[in-house]
């Protein structure tokens, strides 16, 4: 018998892609990660705690990147909805560092619980406000006024 495969905590469908190979592939690396966050999770206390705190990291890390590469986009296209989706990548960034220091602090804290809500915000971003701004540009390249390869 072979070896059982595990299911990943996200799977990437193409009902998130945006279609902008840049941000597609941000989007997949950061499912990557929550994936990892979620598995460090899963391990003895111990094995958890550290491992939450290596994986949340590299998260936190990765979205700040992510999130600069969207926000440059939407700076040079001049995104009409630019200001309320830079809002919600800093309340993200806010609740998910507010987190972070409650475990740090020792506070009453499962990571599990921290994943499922990493999840949920993370595919309802991309499902909803990230896919708004990639319909726009869709727009934009279809007018010849953005280059989705340049992203």
């Amino acid at each position: 018998m072979g070896k059982k495969e595990k299911t990943a905590f996200i799977s990437w469908t193409d009902r998130y892609a945006l279609k902008v190979p840049l941000i597609d592939n941000q989007h997949k690396e950061l499912i990557k990660l929550t994936n990892a966050l979620y598995d460090t999770c899963r391990g003895g206390s111990e094995s958890a705690k550290d491992g939450f705190r290596k994986a949340a990291h590299a998260v936190v890390e990765y979205i700040k990147v992510h999130f600069s590469t969207e926000e440059q986009i939407m700076e040079r296209v001049d995104y009409p909805e630019a200001a309320a989706h830079k809002e919600k990548h800093k309340a993200f960034i806010r609740m998910f560092l507010d987190e972070v220091k409650a475990f740090e602090d020792g506070k009453s804290f499962v990571p599990n619980e921290f994943a499922n809500i990493l999840r949920e915000w993370t595919l309802t971003h991309i499902a909803i406000t990230d896919k708004q701004l990639g319909d726009h540009l869709l727009a934009m390249a279809k007018k010849g006024e953005f280059n989705l390869g340049l992203g």
